[in-house]
């Protein structure tokens, strides 16, 4: 039977020849499905490489240390919301700054002046970047950064009105300011022979200046200047008295964080160092200011 099967091929040889096409066509399907195995192995191991470099990168971002800055919002140019409803203002520039150098992801949340101390000591947020005054009163509660910018109050009047800004000059007067800020304990103490209006907002202040409700505001100068006087509806008034610093007015403007807080503390500080000493410091000032906020 073998004999008379391997006659027929010798007879056949056109059988032959299809078995060995057959074969060849096995033998390349065969190795164009070991190609495609092998394509698809390494497109699985690229893939998982991918999966593992992302998972790390996401690891990362979500382990690097997160702080939260609280501002008040309502204090142009400081801090405020833009007409989008976005903080902005030289606090949160500054406050970006520091954020950048320490490394850290920030985020700024708004909160009202009067609340803004209890709320750091209740770790709502980690830091206060709003120009607080630094003062031997918040000390008690709070520590502070070195300071970040100079701190000058001034009253300011229709002009002509006020000749004499001295405690006694303004006995009588109604005199706007912010509730709970160093204006405010200033004013308290100082001109106990006037009547202080206070209210939640400078802005608010300035309103009751423009409608005659109070005969003079004291807040920094810089935010008058920046803020009030570059209204129209203020050329009628004028600063009076003279440049107010020091004592109960504070030692300049500082960034605030919980007593404990000691080594938050020192990297804030060595973070101003390095945007004062760089540039990155004045350079964002005068996006803002044509004046330099602090002395040599």
């Amino acid at each position: 039977m073998a004999s008379s099967t391997l006659a027929s091929s010798f007879r056949n040889p056109e059988h032959s020849e299809s078995n060995f096409v057959a074969r060849s066509e096995l033998f390349s399907c065969e190795g164009k499905e070991r190609s495609m195995r092998n394509t698809r192995h390494g497109l699985s191991i690229a893939a998982s490489l991918a999966a593992m470099i992302m998972i790390f990168m996401m690891t990362a971002v979500s382990a690097q240390e997160r702080l939260k800055l609280a501002t008040e919002g309502t204090y142009p140019p400081w801090n405020y919301r833009d007409t989008s409803g976005k903080l902005v203002g030289w606090d949160i520039d500054i406050g970006n700054a520091i954020c950048d150098r320490m490394k850290v992801q920030c985020e700024f949340i708004a909160q009202d002046w009067d609340g803004i101390i209890p709320g750091l000591n209740a770790k709502k947020y980690d830091l206060i970047v709003a120009s607080m005054g630094i003062t031997a009163k918040r000390k008690e509660q709070v520590a502070f950064s070195n300071r970040y910018k100079e701190t000058i109050s001034q009253f300011v009047a229709r002009k002509g009105a006020i000749k004499d800004a001295s405690p006694d000059g303004l006995a009588g007067k109604r005199i706007g300011v912010q509730r709970g800020s160093i204006q405010h304990d200033f004013l308290i103490k100082t001109y106990p022979k006037s009547e202080i209006v206070v209210y939640d907002k400078t802005t608010d202040v300035e309103l009751d200046l423009l409608a005659d409700r109070v005969d003079l505001m004291l807040q920094n100068k810089l935010t008058s200047y920046s803020g009030f006087f570059k209204k129209p509806e203020s050329a009628d008034y004028e600063y009076v008295g003279p440049d107010l610093k020091g004592g109960l007015l504070g030692e300049g403007n500082g960034i605030a964080m919980r007593k404990e807080d000691t080594d938050l503390r020192d990297r804030v500080n060595k973070a101003l160092a390095e945007i004062i000493a760089d540039g990155t410091y004045e350079t964002i000032s005068k996006k803002y200011f044509p004046f330099k906020l602090m002395g040599e």
